[in-house]
């Protein structure tokens, strides 16, 4: 298990430093993502609030440690020690696109694209999945390789502006097996990554609380703005509850398999729904003011605003209900 030697208000700290400046975000992710204690060993609410910290600090900070204490911890699960450098996890798949491994003599190569490949161009090495004879497998892949092309930046999103995201394209490019077939869907680990990309979309939101507190001591409230607030703080009390919850299932082992991957789908749930909520009343609290005058909270809001998208929505709650009426 990697040290702790950092806190939550130093990572706030360091991410509200670095916003709006990718290679500052980039050495946060270098500098704090060995010091985030792996999911499933005693300490993964601990692991949570620090990446609930980033998020609260600056969202495209934390949208690039997040990935990288991901990979950190995949290979930590697989027994595989890392190479230096930043990693990323390109795990998505896309219709019209497909990235197949081939082995041949012991040696693996990767052929086709890959999509949705965040900060491809920035790092050093990805966990990717690959399409080979024997089912779907992780695999790790330096990406200085001459073989791998990081397609063009296409990103037109006011959210996120500097995670530029798009395809990768292999070209026989080497790649190392990290796990068995199928490892890498199957893992333990695999719903508790899920469950760390909500810690970020947590604490996001609770800096959008904090700043309608701030808004609303420097005021006199009103009957309704006091509401507001309060559907506010027990959205987010509620997420944040989950979370440390779930981190005791975790950390219990009661939260592996089938009971690992519920779990991680109605935690994303909460805290999606949450963070939904405190985006929708605190806009209608604040006004149109700091969206408009207020740098930080205005790119914070389309942060997350993009970012609760990779949430699956109405889809996950559809598998919840699959899953209980199939028990």
């Amino acid at each position: 298990m990697p040290r702790v030697s950092s806190s939550p208000r130093d990572l706030c700290r360091a991410a509200r430093r670095a916003a709006d400046d990718i290679n500052a975000a980039l050495g946060v992710a270098a500098e704090f993502g060995p010091a985030l204690p792996y999911p499933g060993r005693g300490q993964t609410w601990r692991r949570w609030e620090l990446l609930a910290a980033a998020g609260a600090g600056d969202l495209t900070v934390a949208r690039t440690l997040e990935p990288h204490a991901d990979a950190l911890a995949i290979l930590s699960e697989a027994g595989v020690r890392p190479a230096p450098g930043l990693w990323g996890v390109f795990a998505a798949e896309a219709s019209g696109t497909t990235l197949t491994a081939v082995e041949e003599s012991g040696r693996w190569r990767l052929e086709g694209t890959k999509p949705w490949c965040s900060l491809a161009r920035y790092l050093d090495h990805a966990l990717v999945t690959a399409h080979a004879r024997d089912g779907r497998r992780l695999f790790a892949v330096p990406l200085s390789e001459s073989s791998v092309t990081v397609e063009q930046d296409r990103w037109v999103a006011r959210g996120l502006q500097h995670l530029t995201t798009g395809p990768v394209h292999f070209a026989g490019t080497p790649a190392v097996p990290v796990g068995a077939p199928q490892w890498y869907l199957d893992r333990p680990g695999f719903g508790w990554g899920g469950i760390g990309v909500a810690a970020v979309w947590f604490g996001g939101a609770n800096a959008i609380r904090d700043r309608l507190i701030r808004t609303l001591t420097e005021q006199t409230p009103t009957d309704v703005s006091r509401m507001q607030l309060g559907a506010v703080d027990v959205a987010q009390y509620g997420a944040g509850a989950s979370l440390r919850d779930g981190a005791v299932q975790i950390d219990g082992g009661s939260a592996e398999s089938g009971a690992g991957a519920l779990l991680a789908a109605r935690i994303r749930a909460v805290v999606a729904d949450a963070a939904e909520r405190t985006l929708g009343t605190a806009g209608h609290a604040l006004g149109p003011a700091p969206l408009a005058f207020d740098e930080e909270h205005a790119r914070r809001v389309a942060d997350l605003q993009l970012y609760l998208r990779q949430h699956h929505g109405e889809r996950d709650l559809a598998d919840i209900g699959a899953t209980l009426l199939s028990a």
